[in-house]
C-alpha cells in the first residue's frame, strides 16, 4: 500500500515537471522573439509593438480574478486549464496568419485572456498539492525555468534556419503536448477566499507596505519589460536569432541557482540589503546596455539577471509576507503581484515602445535605469527609517 502511494506521488510529480517544462517552453518559444517578428517580419513601429506587448499585463490584472472565480464555481481547475491551453495554442496559430495591426491587437487580446489562466490555475493546483504532500514547490517550478531557457535557444535556431513564423508553430505544438500533462494533474479544488477591500483597510496601517509596492513597480516593471525588448537589443547588436537564443539561455538559466540560495543569503545579509543589492545590480545592467557594449559583454552580463531577478523576487515575496498582518497575507501578495507583475510590466512595456519609436532601443534601457535608480533611493529611505525605528 505504501509503495503504491509512493509510486502514485512519483508519477504525479513527473506530470507536474513535464507540465511546467512544456508550458514555459511554449512561452520561451514565442514571447522573447515576438517583438523581433513584429518589427522585422510585420514591420510595426516601436509604439505599435509596445501596444501589442503591453496587452498581456493589463489583461492579467483584469481577467485573472475571473478565472479564479470560474475555477471556484466549477471546482474543475484541470478542465479549465486544458481548455485554456488548447485555446492558447489555436490563437497562437491564428497569430501567425495575421499582419494587420488592428487584427494583431485583437488576436493578442484573445491570446492574453486565455494565457492569463495558465500560471494562476497551475500554481494553485501545484501549491495545494505540495501543501498536502509536504513537497517543495521550488522543485516543481524549476522545470519551468529550464523549459524557458532551452526553448529560446532551440526555437531561435529553428527560426534562423526556416522562418520567424516557427515561433508560433512551436508555441502551439508544445502547448498541445502540455494539454496531456495538464489533464493528468490532480484536480485540487481547495481555494483561499480573499477580500481585497478588507485587506487594503488592514494594510493601510502598514505604510511601508505601500512604499514597497512603489519599489516593486519600479524594479519589476523593467525586469519584465526587458523580456520584451532584450531580443530587439541583441538583434541590433548583431546577435541574430541564434544570438538572442544564447542570451536568453544564459539569462534565464542563471536565475535558478540564485533562487535556490536566496533564503540563506537573506538570513546572512539581511532582507533590505539583499533587496538593495539586487536593485543596484539591475541599475548597473540597464545603464551598461544604454552605453551599447559589445555583444560578448552582453553575454557575460546576463548573469546579472540571476543576481537581480533570482534574489529580488524571493526577497520581495518574503518581505511582503513579513510586512503584512497574517490575516491579510494572501491579499498583500496578490496586490504586490498586480502592481509589480501587472501594472509595472504594462507601464514599462508600453512607454518602452514609445521610446523605441522616438529614439532607439538604447534609450529604453536608459528609461529602465532611471526607474530602478528611483527604486533604490526609496529603498534607501526605507532602510534609514527602519534603522531609526529599531530599538537601541
Amino acid at each position: 500500500m505504501e509503495y503504491s502511494l509512493q509510486r502514485e506521488h512519483r508519477t504525479t510529480r513527473v506530470h507536474f515537471y513535464s507540465f511546467y517544462f512544456f508550458v514555459f517552453f511554449a512561452f520561451g518559444s514565442l514571447f522573447p522573439l515576438l517583438p523581433v517578428y513584429l518589427k522585422d517580419s510585420v514591420g510595426l513601429s516601436g509604439s505599435q509593438i509596445g501596444m501589442i506587448m503591453s496587452i498581456s499585463p493589463v489583461v492579467m490584472i483584469l481577467i485573472q480574478p475571473l478565472w479564479g472565480i470560474l475555477s471556484d464555481m466549477t471546482q474543475k481547475p484541470t478542465v479549465l486549464l486544458t481548455i485554456a491551453l488548447s485555446l492558447a495554442g489555436i490563437f497562437g496559430l491564428v497569430f501567425s496568419m495575421i499582419d494587420t495591426y488592428i487584427w494583431l491587437i485583437a488576436i493578442a487580446s484573445l491570446l492574453a485572456i486565455v494565457q492569463s489562466a495558465l500560471i494562476p490555475l497551475s500554481d494553485s493546483i501545484s501549491m495545494n498539492y505540495v501543501q498536502k504532500t509536504k513537497t517543495e514547490y521550488g522543485s516543481i517550478r524549476l522545470w519551468g525555468a529550464v523549459g524557458f531557457a532551452v526553448a529560446v535557444m532551440a526555437v531561435g535556431q529553428l527560426s534562423e534556419l526556416f522562418s520567424l513564423r516557427m515561433i508560433f508553430y512551436a508555441f502551439a505544438f508544445i502547448l498541445f503536448i502540455a494539454v496531456f500533462f495538464a489533464y493528468q494533474l490532480p484536480n485540487e479544488t481547495k481555494t483561499l477566499q480573499i477580500s481585497i477591500r478588507e485587506g487594503i483597510k488592514e494594510l493601510a496601517n502598514v505604510p511601508r507596505y505601500f512604499m514597497f509596492l512603489f519599489v516593486a513597480f519600479l524594479v519589476m516593471g523593467p525586469i519584465l519589460a526587458n523580456n520584451i525588448y532584450f531580443g530587439i537589443f541583441v538583434a541590433e547588436l548583431g546577435g541574430g536569432l541564434t544570438g538572442i537564443g544564447i542570451a536568453f539561455l544564459l539569462a534565464a538559466g542563471s536565475e535558478a541557482p540564485f533562487m535556490k540560495f536566496a533564503s540563506s543569503w537573506i538570513s546572512r545579509l539581511g532582507m533590505m540589503n539583499i533587496l538593495m543589492m539586487a536593485t543596484f545590480i539591475s541599475i548597473l545592467r540597464w545603464f551598461l546596455y544604454f552605453l551599447e557594449p559589445p555583444l560578448e559583454v552582453v553575454y557575460v552580463t546576463t548573469i546579472a539577471q540571476g543576481l537581480s531577478v533570482g534574489l529580488f523576487i524571493p526577497a520581495a515575496l518574503q518581505y511582503v509576507r513579513d510586512l503584512a498582518p497574517i490575516s491579510v497575507g494572501a491579499t498583500a501578495i496578490s496586490l504586490y503581484s498586480s502592481v509589480g507583475n501587472g501594472l509595472g510590466n504594462w507601464f514599462c512595456t508600453f512607454f518602452g515602445g514609445l521610446i523605441l519609436e522616438g529614439f532607439s532601443i538604447l534609450y529604453v534601457y536608459l528609461f529602465f535605469g532611471i526607474l530602478s535608480t528611483v527604486a533604490l533611493a526609496v529603498l534607501a529611505i526605507m532602510n534609514i527609517r527602519i534603522r531609526k525605528a529599531a530599538p537601541e
